[in-house]
C-alpha cells in the first residue's frame, strides 16, 4: 500500500515546554490509526501541525509523497478534518455554511454534494436553521459532513464523537469508514472513547508528554502488556 503521510521526528516547543518531541509515524492507503493518550500528551497539536496550522519547531511531514512546506496549498486540497473545537460561523444557515467551504474548496457541482452530505449525516431538518441555534451534537455532525465536501484521502478527526449519543456515534462511525474506504483514503483519528478505537483502528499510536511510547495493533499491545482490552491498556500506559 502507498503511503500517505510520513512523519519525522516531528516536534513542536512552547517557550520552553515541548509539547510534541520527535514522534515519527507512518499512514498507508487505507489505515484507520487511533492517536491515544491522556490529556496534554500532544495529540491535537500533532494533528494542527498536519494541517499546516502550527508550524513545527524540528522535523519533516510527508503527505501523498510531498513535503507540506514546500506544497501545503496542492497537498491540503486532498485533506480534511473535524472536530468539536472548530466551530463553523454561528450566524450561517447549516446550507450556507457547507457552501461557504464548497466555494473555498472549489467543489463543483456544489448543490448535488451539499444535498448528498445533508441526508448522509442525517442533517436535512436542519438545512435553514442557524448553526449557532443547534445543539453541540447537531453542530458536530455539520463538521463532520463538511469534512467530506472535497472528498479528503485523508482525513484528520479529533474526538470527532466526543458529542454524540450512541446510535448517532454508530451510525457516523460506520459512514466515515465506509466513505473513506471508497476513495481508499486514511484516517488518524484521536478518540478518548476506547471501544470507538477498537471498533474502527487497524493500529494505535500512543502519546505520553509528547513521546510515542507505544504503537501497533490493538491485539499485539494488548498480548504484549497482558491487558484484557484497550481501557485497561490505555490507563496502564497513562501511568
Amino acid at each position: 500500500m502507498a503511503l500517505v503521510l510520513k512523519v519525522e521526528n516531528l516536534t513542536k516547543r512552547y517557550k520552553g515546554i515541548t509539547a510534541v518531541d520527535h514522534i515519527s509515524f507512518e499512514l498507508a492507503e487505507g489505515e484507520i490509526v487511533g492517536l491515544l493518550g491522556p490529556n496534554g500528551a500532544g495529540k491535537t497539536t500533532t494533528i494542527q501541525m498536519l494541517l499546516s496550522l502550527v508550524e513545527p519547531t524540528e522535523g519533516h511531514i510527508e503527505i501523498f509523497g510531498e513535503g507540506l512546506s514546500t506544497s501545503r496549498e496542492k497537498i491540503l486540497e486532498k485533506v480534511n478534518f473535524a472536530a468539536p473545537y472548530a466551530a463553523l460561523p454561528y450566524n450561517l444557515t447549516v446550507y450556507e455554511n457547507l457552501m461557504v467551504f464548497c466555494l473555498l474548496y472549489g467543489v463543483r457541482e456544489r448543490r448535488e454534494k451539499i444535498e448528498t452530505l445533508l441526508r448522509e449525516f442525517r442533517l436535512a431538518e436542519f438545512r435553514n436553521q442557524r448553526t449557532g441555534a443547534l445543539s453541540s451534537g447537531e453542530q458536530t455532525r455539520i463538521g463532520l459532513a463538511k469534512a467530506f465536501l472535497n472528498d479528503p484521502k485523508l482525513l484528520l478527526l479529533d474526538e470527532p464523537t466526543a458529542s454524540l449519543d450512541p446510535a448517532i456515534a454508530q451510525h457516523l462511525r460506520t459512514l466515515v469508514c465506509q466513505k473513506m474506504k471508497a476513495v481508499h483514503g486514511a484516517i488518524l483519528w484521536t478518540s478518548h472513547n476506547m471501544r470507538e478505537m477498537e471498533m474502527v483502528c487497524d493500529r494505535i499510536i500512543f502519546l505520553s508528554l509528547g513521546k510515542i511510547i507505544a504503537g501497533d495493533t490493538i491485539k499485539n499491545l494488548q498480548d504484549r502488556y497482558k491487558k484484557r482490552d484497550l481501557e485497561e491498556l490505555f490507563i496502564f500506559l497513562a501511568q
